[in-house]
């Protein structure tokens, strides 16, 4: 160890110095240092070791307190007292700064060293506990007792040294920085305490655990001490051991892989078998072989394997060219399913794991069965079905609900926010990290040429400089062409006529009208309270129920009145995701109750539901009522897009300018139903008693609620004209009455779409009559049951006379006319 710590490292532990035999008479026992049990010796502070009775040790001395101490002790012809520093950094150490425990020691000999430090071989003798330091300059000097430890073994004892033995024998073979005769030297020694003093000098542990064994002064404890430390090192060596023969082990192997492999490519090159690639070339070629692809792909593959071949190892394009053949390979260019086509099993399937849906249903049965009766199946076209309707009702289930009753594999894709042409068709091999589109790469994942493929959210395609992906669809869409469809990455046709396509959308505006052409659209409207409840009882709350812990009718139950309050009250909606929210959170409550030593049943009632879900959050019948208790405001009936939904509609006039004021978000097309109803109703002021010069001084303000909400379409027409003349002749309309439809200028009614959603949702809201074209007869008989027009009226009407005449309360007075109008009572809508 560098000299230049003065004071006082050990140097290395010779074993031949261990007890010479020429020092063994010098060992004393303290009765020949001290009559009182006392002895004062100079002191010796040391660092970084501790030194031990009965080992020859080296000390390096460099601090003129420390040589000074040396020096008395040699001039008063006796021992010193050698004791460990407890930080080795101080450089001048104070008496509280070293331990109380220290160690008698013999001057052997001292030699100057040419650095200027002094080499002292120092002989421990016995433990010494300092008593009081005498002085502390120009050396220490204190009073300490020495301690003789007893030599007696017991049979303890000896099982402990045979342990302590054991354990060293397996540390030193592990550790290879231990001298090989360090076990040999501990074997030879008999006493309990020179043993423990020997072996713990040896094995590398710190300085505070080297001087807690110091201070152990009982031999036995001193080896039980000693025996975990060397089991503690032994498990830390074993590990080390084992981590070594690991790497050993795998660096051999690599090295003889390595060597192998040049002896098989040198066997290769003698036997003319070519190297490792010509064999990958070889299994390709296995590959292409057994695929049982068409012509043209093979062609394809055939070509683009000559080409691997000819190319040197490391050719950037021979990873693209393999690449290239992995997914040829690996496409499914003939493997199919077979279909199930028993009708009424599929119509099982269908009725268990979905309520409602006639229409796509039957459209799926009809598919079956003309496959089934079809003498040539492969001639059978797939459709291109398109489930269009609000967010929740199952159209994506739905796709998973028919695969399983044709036995098909399912795969879906997502086409929502997709901008990039290549994302359909894929890119070129020009391109580097080019890919298939999303199409073939879902055939991969299929695994079949015949699968279910759902294209989700069709509707959401965008457009921008990179292509329009709902163009690259047309051709996938196609049932005359998709059997030759071509990806941009492959350049071969790949066969999609057996895929039975089904694609879903909210809305249909945004999808493009050649797009729109070659799909058959299936409407899945919103569905009725009683659809809801029937749902929910069948699916939903079994779901939620085993989703959160609980268990049904014994944990919790619910009630169709509870179901049917929040489905009016908390979750007016055309699906049902928003009412499985509400399901789950009554749920939540019911297992946090239990789980905080509440009651264990619940029975879900109207007041359970508004303790776990708060106030109701929709419009209830009585606001409906309240709204339309003054003359000037109409309920129409509005399409959105998650469903059918209500509208008021206010009208108000004020003295002022001749004009018409519209707001609330409204579109281009509603603004021309208000002018058009506004101007059907000046035409007809000679029938409400106005007179002629009565629009010359008003100014008519028509408002629709809600105005953060953007509003368009013509079918609030009959609406907004109703609207005025209640307000110009103070004619209440009738509460709780609504109405859909388009005004002419001759005051004709004409149809509009979405009647199943307005009617429902006039339903939801309360309404008990609804006047709707007569031409939308027809749609109701199609699209509405019996038991969804329970409680509610439908008037059919032709013309805005019609519709005045059933929608406006009798008048109980005369119109207003002239001055009269600033001496009535304001006709405002709160």
């Amino acid at each position: 160890m560098s000299r230049q710590y003065s004071d006082s490292s050990q140097a290395s532990f010779g074993f031949g110095d261990l007890y010479p035999p020429a020092l063994s008479d010098l060992i004393q026992s303290p009765q020949a240092h001290a009559r009182h049990g006392l002895v004062e010796l100079p002191l010796l502070p040391i660092r970084d070791t501790v030194l031990y009775p009965r080992l020859v040790s080296p000390l390096f001395v460099g601090r003129d307190r420390s040589v000074k101490a040396i020096e008395a002790a040699q001039v008063e012809g006796k021992n010193l007292i050698v004791a460990a520093q407890r930080d080795p950094e101080v450089e001048e150490p104070r008496p509280e700064d070293l331990y109380a425990i220290g160690c008698s020691a013999l001057i052997i000999r001292t030699l100057r060293m040419p650095d200027g430090t002094t080499s002292v071989l120092t002989q421990g003798q016995y433990r010494a506990q300092i008593v009081e330091f005498v002085q502390t300059e120009p050396y220490f000097r204190v009073k300490a007792r020495l301690i003789e430890e007893s030599v007696e073994k017991s049979a303890s004892t000896e099982a402990l040294m045979r342990a302590v033995l054991a354990l060293l024998e397996k540390v030193v073979n592990l550790n290879r920085s231990l001298p090989e005769d360090a076990y040999v030297y501990a074997m030879n020694i008999e006493e309990p305490g020179w043993l423990a003093d020997l072996v713990a000098s040896t094995i590398d542990i710190d300085l505070a655990e080297r001087q807690q064994i110091l201070e152990i002064f009982n031999p036995a404890a001193r080896l039980q001490t000693l025996s975990i430390r060397l089991a503690k090192k032994l498990d830390v060596l074993e590990l080390e051991d084992q981590i070594h023969m690991r790497v050993q082990r795998e660096v051999d192997r690599s090295q003889r892989e390595a060597y192998l492999r040049e002896q098989i490519r040198a066997i290769q090159s003698e036997l003319g078998e070519g190297d490792l690639q010509t064999q990958e070339i070889a299994e390709l070629r296995d590959k292409v072989g057994a695929k049982n692809m068409p012509d043209e792909v093979r062609a394809k593959a055939s070509k683009e394997l000559d080409r691997l071949q000819q190319m040197p190892p490391m050719a950037p394009e021979v990873g693209i060219i393999r690449t290239y053949l992995d997914w040829i390979i690996d496409l499914p260019w003939s493997e199919t399913t077979t279909d199930d086509l028993d009708v009424a099993h599929a119509g099982e399937v269908l009725d268990r794991r979905h309520y409602g849906l006639p229409k796509a249903k039957e459209r799926i049965l009809e598919y079956i069965a003309v496959r089934r009766l079809a003498a040539d199946k492969q001639r059978v076209r797939s459709p291109i079905l398109c489930f269009v309707g609000p967010p929740g009702t199952g159209k994506t289930s739905l796709g998973k609900s028919i695969a399983e009753a044709l036995g098909r594999k399912f795969v879906r894709v997502s086409l929502g926010g997709i901008h990039d042409e290549a994302e359909i068709r894929g890119h070129r091999r020009t391109y580097i990290g080019a890919l298939p589109g999303r199409i073939i790469q879902t055939m991969r994942r299929a695994e079949t040429i015949n699968p279910l493929f759902m294209l989700d959210e069709i509707d959401k395609l965008g457009v921008d400089y990179r292509g329009d992906p709902s163009a690259a669809l047309l051709e996938a869409l196609d049932p005359e062409q998709n059997f030759q469809f071509r990806d941009h990455y492959l350049e071969v046709p790949f066969d999609l006529s057996k895929v039975l396509f089904i694609t879903t959308a909210n809305v249909l505006d945004p999808v493009p009208d050649a797009l729109h052409d070659r799909m058959e659209v299936l409407e899945l409207p919103g569905y009725t309270e009683e659809e809801k409840i029937e749902i929910a009882k069948r699916h939903v709350i079994p779901r939620q129920v085993e989703a959160h812990g609980l268990k049904l009718e014994e944990n919790i139950q619910f009630t169709t009145e509870s179901l049917a309050e929040v489905i009016r009250y908390y979750t007016r909606e055309a699906g049902l995701r928003n009412l499985e929210r509400n399901i789950a959170t009554i749920c939540r409550k019911q297992a946090r109750r239990i789980a905080e030593g509440g009651e264990k049943q619940l029975v879900v009632d109207g007041r359970a539901v508004r303790e776990a879900l708060g106030a109701p959050k929709m419009l209830q019948e009585t606001e409906v009522a309240e709204r339309t208790e003054r003359p000037g405001v109409a309920i129409g009936l509005a399409w959105t897009p998650t469903g059918g939904d209500i509208l008021f509609i206010e009208a108000n006039q004020m003295p002022g300018k001749h004009g018409l004021i519209m707001t609330g978000h409204l579109g281009q097309v509603m603004q021309e139903s208000m002018q058009a109803a506004l101007t059907w109703v000046r035409s007809h002021s000679e029938q409400w008693d106005l007179p002629p010069d009565y629009f010359e001084n008003r100014e008519l303000h028509m408002h629709v609620p809600a105005g953060a909400i953007p509003k368009d379409g013509p079918s609030a027409g009959v609406t907004m004209a109703t609207a005025l003349v209640s307000l110009l002749t103070r004619r209440r309309v009738r509460p709780n009455l609504a109405m859909t439809g388009e005004i002419t200028l001759s005051g004709l009614v004409l149809p509009v779409g979405g009647i199943k959603e307005k009617v429902l949702a006039a339903k939801r809201a309360g309404i008990t009559e609804v006047l709707l074209p007569k031409q939308n007869a027809v749609h109701v008989e199609e699209d509405l049951k019996k038991e969804q027009l329970e409680g509610l009226t439908l008037r059919y009407v032709k013309t805005m006379d019609e519709v005045i005449e059933r929608a406006l309360e009798p008048s109980g007075r005369n119109p207003v006319s002239g001055s009269e109008y600033e001496d009535r009572e304001p006709a405002l809508v709160p």
